[in-house]
């Protein structure tokens, strides 16, 4: 396969899984789908999980990724970047977009591993109160779904927590995978040409 084939077919993924990151990270602003949390939330009064204001999957897994599919895109149309040049400024953008998908997969996995920002109560603790319930818990509330009926508002948001950063985890993973093989894809384009004129 030649080079500037390979970056349309690493392009193409990226775009895809720029916009799943995002959108993730834009309905993890909505817990069950509600604007009111998102509203009410201050320092004093958490209501949303930090890791999702930190939009890993907006500005890490979004933005830094698709800036670069763009580039890598190019490389592979006929009278563009489609050039050794072209192809060794690819080597630089998919740099950016590891960086991307590695602050997308850090935030994700943190988000994961801490779980969500709720009104909970269990039998430790009676009195319903917001906070995270999960944070300084001995048992892993991932492997334990009984743990999950400890989050009464937003109802599900385990659930919705759950489902949307291990998304934005296997995204991460994806783009980071693709942006490193379009590095090595780049190297080679610099030094061997993209081919474009041969088809």
């Amino acid at each position: 396969m030649c080079t500037g084939a390979c970056s349309k077919f690493i392009a193409i993924p990226l775009y895809v899984l720029a916009l799943v990151s995002s959108i993730c990270n834009i309905m993890l602003f909505f817990p069950d789908f509600d604007t009111q949390y998102a509203s009410e939330d201050n320092e004093e009064n958490p209501r949303l999980t930090d890791e999702v204001k930190y939009m890993g999957g907006l500005i890490g897994g979004g933005i830094m990724v698709i800036i670069p599919a763009i580039h890598i895109h190019l490389t592979s149309a006929k009278n563009c970047c489609a050039n050794r040049c072209g192809m060794f400024l690819s080597i630089g953008f998919a740099g950016l977009g590891v960086l991307g998908a590695i602050f997308s997969l850090s935030v994700a996995s943190v988000g994961l591993s801490n779980g969500p920002v709720c009104q909970w109560s269990n039998t430790e603790s009676p009195t319903p109160s917001w906070g995270r319930p999960f944070l300084n818990s001995t048992d892993s509330y991932l492997n334990n779904k009984g743990m999950w009926d400890w989050c009464m508002v937003p109802e599900n948001v385990v659930v919705f927590n759950v489902t949307l950063f291990s998304t934005l985890l296997v995204a991460a993973v994806l783009e980071l995978i693709l942006c490193a093989i379009q590095m090595v894809n780049g190297l080679f384009g610099c030094i061997c040409g993209t081919c474009t004129d041969k088809v």
